[in-house]
């Protein structure tokens, strides 16, 4: 598998990234809900001329596509930001550290520190979480995994490497507690299956029998947790 990028006249300011394959039978566009990546897949032998012409004559659903996701924004008092599901009010106060009360998420009262509390407390608030749902899914499966990492990844919710330490985006933090709940069964479940073949879905089944709407939620709403811009 080999990869380039290349840009469209028609679509300035997009990388378009080109991605041969041998697994591919033909030309493929897909637009990434997670944070708007344009990724081209291509077998390997086909002429790069026509793959590009492909995508050109994709210009127009390739905009609409585009068009639709999320705007990124900065955090700004008086904005409402997602927490565990729910919409909290970011209101300046006079604490010291950041506390949910009331439909609110009460921060020091200055503007310029904002971002960089607020990712703080995003954080701190993931590690608890992640850690105690993949203690329990571990525990129940009976595998045992070496640590958890926290990232701001942008191509997926978590990860699991082979020597069994995982990786998650703490922008979970900001979903509904159940789909948190879930990316960390399904990481955990890949102590048991490095893969995502029907005996791995089976064991995420065993864990949260539920998890289908999980994974629906993800996908149809993720790319706004990534539509907060917390660093320039």
């Amino acid at each position: 598998m080999t990869e380039s990028r290349h840009s469209l006249p028609e679509l300035p300011g997009v990388a378009l990234r080109l991605r041969r394959s041998a697994r591919a039978r033909r030309f493929s566009l897909r637009v990434s809900r997670v944070d708007g990546e344009v990724t081209l897949t291509l077998p390997l032998r086909a002429p790069m001329g026509d793959a590009i012409a492909f995508a050109r004559s994709q210009a127009d659903w390739l905009r609409r596509t585009l068009d639709r996701l999320p705007t990124a924004a900065a955090p700004a008092f008086g904005m409402e930001l997602p927490f565990e599901g729910r919409l909290l009010r970011l209101t300046p106060a006079a604490v010291r550290a950041p506390r949910v009360e009331e439909g609110r998420l009460l921060l020091p009262a200055d503007p310029a520190r904002l971002a960089p509390r607020l990712e703080t407390f995003l954080k701190h608030c993931a590690r608890i979480r992640l850690q105690a749902a993949t203690e329990r899914h571990a525990g129940a499966l009976g595998r045992p995994f070496r640590r958890i990492t926290l990232r701001d990844t942008r191509s997926r919710w978590g990860s699991c490497a082979h020597d069994g330490s995982l990786s998650y985006s703490w922008r979970l933090i900001m979903a509904p507690v159940s789909v948190l709940d879930y990316v960390a069964a399904h990481e955990v479940a890949h102590l048991a299956e490095m893969n995502h073949s029907p005996a791995f879905w089976a064991v995420v089944a065993r864990l949260r029998p539920d998890y289908a709407a999980d994974r629906a939620w993800l996908k149809q709403h993720g790319s706004t947790l990534h539509a907060i811009r917390f660093r320039d």
